[in-house]
């Protein structure tokens, strides 16, 4: 489990496709300082299992399924991710529950600039549209972010200098695809509320 608060940027150094999936080595230094193989590291908000892990870096495989549902698919070497360790009992909650585990791929719309403040808008599939509220969480590459704005088929989410100076979202534009990862909590309400059943009073 995860919270959506980046601790660093690393970068893609290797690709080797492996049958139908991939083992990627990302260069990073700060969650690799407590981290032995076998530990998670969301990448992009992806849940991956750290291998080989050195001082430097470490290598992860990806499966022919997360290639299939998220930016991995195209992501090439040079490319900047965003890393974070999963939490642990003595992490703060800073941001929102993040699992990993990607619902959707979406699209960035447009990206402004507002003063020291930046806007994204992103389109998202009609899949998680029962998940996105005003003012909820949602997970983008990753990151824990507030929805600013939603209509039928775009949100927006306003970043503070701090996030887009500490994540890959400077390094982004309009047209790239980005991981969307939908609050689980949300998911947890529709699915209790599809299974309740509704009781059938009778005539005494």
């Amino acid at each position: 489990m995860f919270t959506g608060i980046i601790e660093e940027v690393g970068t893609i150094e290797r690709i080797e496709k492996r049958d139908e999936g991939a083992r990627i080595r990302i260069s990073a230094s700060l969650v690799t300082e407590d981290t032995k193989e076998g530990d998670s590291i969301a990448v992009n908000g992806v849940c991956l299992t750290a291998l080989e892990v050195t001082p430097n870096g470490f290598s992860a495989d990806v499966s022919y399924e997360t290639l299939k549902r998220t930016t991995f698919s195209k992501i090439k070497v040079g490319a900047k991710v965003n890393l974070e360790r999963s939490v642990t009992l003595q992490t703060r909650l800073g941001g929102h529950i993040v699992l990993g585990h990607v619902d959707c791929l979406g699209k960035i719309v447009s990206i402004k600039e507002n003063g020291d403040f930046w806007t994204i808008k992103i389109s998202y599939p009609e899949q998680i549209k029962p998940y996105l509220v005003y003012k909820g969480s949602i997970a983008v590459e990753g990151i824990s972010l507030t929805i600013a704005d939603l209509d039928e088929n775009t949100f927006e989410v306003a970043i503070i200098p701090k996030t887009w100076t500490l994540t890959n979202l400077h390094t982004l534009k309009a047209g790239d695809e980005v991981n969307l990862e939908a609050d689980i909590i949300a998911k947890y309400v529709e699915r209790f509320l599809s299974c309740r059943e509704i009781p059938h009073h009778t005539s005494a």
